[in-house]
């Protein structure tokens, strides 16, 4: 095995994504069934993604899934990926991560975005538009000032059960948010994999003006994006399929749709512009056999600087989802490990970690376009 790889954590998002002929609540029982999957793999941690009014996604309350998947899971890490900040007050995102942390000591992660609503018509019905995205530094700062007890804005004003609680949090960003992360001294969790050039620039500012913090005294970096992983390379692509497909009709109709079956779109008369937006959703992610993905897996961890990665796939096929999650899993796990356990530790491994908490508990790519 790489040692790049075996010094590497590896995670799971998922953004409980709605699939043709189930239904949204069958998305989120999958979403749980999922999780307990990721745990008995021995994955690190298992995010899941807030959006509204996205027929495709059912994910729409982060903090309300994340609490079913920590009460159905024992020892994995849980979290967001993240709630969406502009939507809430801050005093309500630190209450509802006091309650996760209360009721899952040392498991709960705060995963932290900028975007708001997919639609003119999301945004009026959450009442906030893209104004208030560019205030996420200032929500930032406040939430972190309710949950450490050193806010200022609100004298009298408690945040319970969140004030004095341990809870870890992080800056999903795509572009500039990764200012964002290194000015409040937080890691940075970057996508996606498949937009390199992108992620490299943004992943070099953050080091460059990381300010340490009582947080995290040093640059951490988590890079998200897509893995499949088959028995051969073409059933791995077609594990992207439903996904690419997806994108393509919402950038062509406007309308993000529930997953399709490989077969069904293969079969499709596209149009010129679907096509090349279909093909482009299928370029530059990583998959293939074990060794092809290990290879693409070790030049982008050593490209990136990476700490851990996270995995976002969707696709129609749950069960070729859990499969290439288990083949994942043989890459990034040797057979033995020097920490012991059941899954010989290389999917957690602290050996780049310094600063931010307990690493194991006694529990677009990314849900934002920050």
């Amino acid at each position: 095995m790489s040692s790049v790889i075996a010094s590497t954590r590896f995670s799971v998002l998922d953004r409980s994504r709605t699939r043709e002929g189930h239904d949204a609540p069958r998305a989120l029982r999958d979403t749980v069934d999922l999780a307990r999957e990721a745990e008995a793999l021995g994955f690190h941690r298992f995010w899941v993604s807030e959006h509204h009014g996205v027929p495709g996604v059912a994910g729409s309350a982060p903090t309300v899934l994340a609490a079913a998947v920590a009460a159905a899971t024992s020892t994995i890490r849980v979290g967001t990926g993240g709630v969406m900040l502009p939507n809430h007050r801050p005093l309500v995102v630190a209450e509802q991560f006091g309650v996760l942390a209360s009721l899952f000591p040392g498991r709960i992660d705060m995963g932290l975005g900028r975007s708001v609503g997919f639609t003119d018509g999301v945004r009026r019905a959450l009442g906030h538009g893209k104004e208030d995205a560019e205030d996420f530094p200032g929500r930032l700062t406040e939430l972190l000032g309710w949950i450490d007890g050193t806010q200022q804005a609100h004298p009298g004003v408690h945040a319970h059960p969140a004030e004095g609680l341990r809870v870890p949090a992080y800056v999903l960003a795509i572009g500039e948010g990764a200012s964002v992360a290194a000015a409040a001294g937080l890691p940075l969790v970057i996508g996606d994999l498949c937009g390199r050039e992108k992620v490299l620039r943004a992943v070099e500012v953050y080091r460059r003006d990381f300010r340490p913090s009582a947080r995290a005294e040093r640059p951490e970096v988590i890079v998200a994006g897509t893995v499949a992983v088959a028995g051969t390379e073409e059933a791995a692509r077609r594990l992207l399929v439903p996904e690419a497909w997806a994108m393509a009709y919402s950038r062509t109709h406007g309308d993000f749709p529930p997953l399709a079956p490989a077969e069904r779109i293969e079969a499709l008369a596209m149009s010129a512009k679907e096509r090349t937006l279909y093909e482009r959703g299928l370029d530059g992610h990583i998959h293939g056999t074990e060794d092809q993905v290990a290879g693409q897996l070790e030049r982008a961890i050593e490209e990136t600087g990476a700490d851990e990665v996270l995995v976002t796939t969707s696709t129609y096929d749950r069960a070729g989802l859990v499969e290439s999650l288990r083949r994942l899993a043989r890459i990034a796990r040797p057979p033995t490990g020097p920490t012991g356990g059941p899954h010989g530790g290389a999917l957690t491994s602290d050996s780049r970690r310094a600063g931010h908490g307990p690493l194991r508990a006694p529990g677009a790519a990314l849900g934002t376009d920050t």
